[in-house]
């Protein structure tokens, strides 16, 4: 003899739609437990003088609703567990025990280790009423999700949708702005009240923005998204982007596409790459939105490239990325604690490092300036072999050591042009000071990049004011003297109020 724990369905909320088997069940147990005692199918239990429990309070008490399916769970299992021999313990749940309730899963996991002998019955879902109710037929392709945990990166357009579990305003106001990520702010939606209950049922065809404005939401509601082929919800999606590529690639796409290499669209990379950082200069998000496009795409011909000869594919990339991210940052998704950014760096580097040990890519003497990118643009990859240099010690102790070196380099190429040295020489002696200079940026804590794009930037805007104060004279730069630009340079300074 054991405990046994039933588990049985009260149906989509029709007392008539109570099956004779499950009553009798809920009428004989030991005890009777109800998840909610707020659905139409309790009458019948007042009717037959049936006595139970409820579980209403632990709503009202839990914060969550995890919190809420792990009480209900651990108070099901004590009870089982105190109960005598050949006893059955009934819990009855709104719907069908199968269909979004967690707490059914978790007695699922745990009867088992406990001995307890674990009974599922079914019961009419309140999915049966809303293939119904709402007219659409699941093969047709189908998901059912759950107000309480949506997620906009879950959203199908082309599936018929169902979301349950709305049991408030305040849930519809979450559903309708997840909803919102996907779907037009004016796409109809439709939202459901006590499907198939005789005097209950109401259902509301609104604009998504309407949708918490809708009245009656309770523990029987749910919101419907009829499924839809159109062309302008199917580009929001990743997938739609990966399928355009494909096609521009394929026999029957774009022939300069088709005929495209890793190498004819290097360049196109570089490119792309330099005008999403000319948006963040210029701090203009919406070109920032289409040349991020222009880069991404450039990433997806890529990748398509090598899905085409079998070696990975786009959604290989992203899981490795997903992979790296989550490795490299055990203080977020591990058990390292990071208290700042410089402490979150060294656990990024030390992760990084542990992952080319575990690949097997460690050199036997590896060096340290290894990682620094081989085409990097000079001038960066010059503050990077820098910066690696410096934590092992090969560094001045100041900045002051640096502007001595400064001066010792640009005497050098003084030397060198005076003297009428090689081109290469002077080549050389040149590069000798900018490497100096960005070590000078990296003591005083500035990007050399973004130090020598505002001097860019600077030189542009004043010498664009020469060209204005010449052109309202109706010349242009090549008719004017060396002095009067240097006046209107002087002007510009003043004017546009930078050093």
């Amino acid at each position: 003899m054991s405990v046994t724990l039933t588990v049985v369905g009260l149906g989509s909320g029709d007392p008539d739609q109570l099956t004779i088997g499950i009553l009798n069940k809920m009428r004989g147990a030991s005890a009777l437990y109800l998840r909610t005692k707020e659905h139409p199918a309790v009458q019948v239990l007042d009717e037959f003088e049936v006595a139970f429990e409820s579980f209403d309070t632990v709503y009202e008490t839990k914060e969550s609703f995890p919190e809420v399916y792990e009480e209900i769970t651990s108070q099901l299992m004590a009870t089982a567990a105190k109960a005598a021999d050949g006893s059955e313990i009934v819990y009855a749940v709104p719907g069908h025990p199968m269909v979004a309730e967690a707490a059914v899963q978790l007695l699922k996991e745990r009867c088992p280790a406990q001995g307890i002998e674990l009974n599922i019955l079914g019961g009419e879902s309140f999915l049966d009423e809303a293939f119904v109710r709402l007219g659409f037929d699941p093969i047709e392709g189908f998901q059912l999700l759950d107000a309480g945990t949506l997620d906009a990166s879950w959203l199908q357009p082309q599936l018929h949708t169902l979301i349950g579990q709305v049991y408030d305003t305040f849930t519809a106001s979450d559903v309708k702005l997840c909803l919102m990520e996907r779907y037009p702010d004016d796409y109809e939606v439709y939202v459901g009240h006590a499907l198939g209950v005789e005097g209950e049922e109401a259902v509301h065809k609104v604009p998504l923005y309407e949708l918490d404005r809708v009245e009656g939401y309770g523990n029987l509601s749910l919101v419907y998204i009829p499924r839809s082929e159109d062309e302008a919800l199917k580009r929001r999606s990743f997938d739609r982007l990966h399928e355009i590529v494909d096609i521009l690639r394929s026999p029957e796409g774009c022939p300069w596409d088709r005929e495209q290499t890793h190498q004819s669209i290097r360049k196109n990379l570089i490119e792309e790459t330099y005008e999403v950082i000319e948006t963040i200069d210029e701090d203009d998000p919406e070109h920032m939105k289409e040349e991020l496009g222009d880069l991404l795409l450039q990433i997806l011909l890529h990748a398509q490239m090598e899905e085409e000869v079998g070696t990975f594919n786009v959604y290989d990339v992203i899981q490795g990325l997903n992979d790296k991210l989550i490795f490299r940052h055990p203080h977020v998704f591990g058990d390292n604690q990071a208290n700042d950014a410089e402490e979150a760096l060294q656990n990024w580097e030390q992760m990084k490092a542990e992952e080319k040990r575990l690949k097997g890519t460690t050199a036997a003497y590896p060096s340290v300036l290894d990682g620094v990118p081989r085409d990097l643009p000079a001038l960066m990859k010059s503050y990077k072999l820098q910066k690696k240099a410096a934590k092992v010690g090969f560094n001045w102790d100041s900045i002051e050591g640096v502007f001595d070196k400064l001066d010792e380099e640009v005497a050098e190429l003084k030397e060198a042009v005076r003297e009428g040295h090689a081109v290469e020489a002077q080549l050389l002696e040149l590069g000798d000071v900018l490497f100096v200079a960005v070590n000078a940026a990296r003591f005083m804590g500035v990007d050399p990049e973004e130090a020598l794009s505002a001097t860019n930037r600077k030189f542009v805007d004043r010498f664009q004011y020469i060209e204005q104060k010449l052109r309202e004279q109706g010349r242009r730069p090549e008719e004017s003297s060396v002095d009067e630009m240097e006046t209107y340079w002087q002007e510009a300074k003043k004017l546009l109020g930078r050093a």
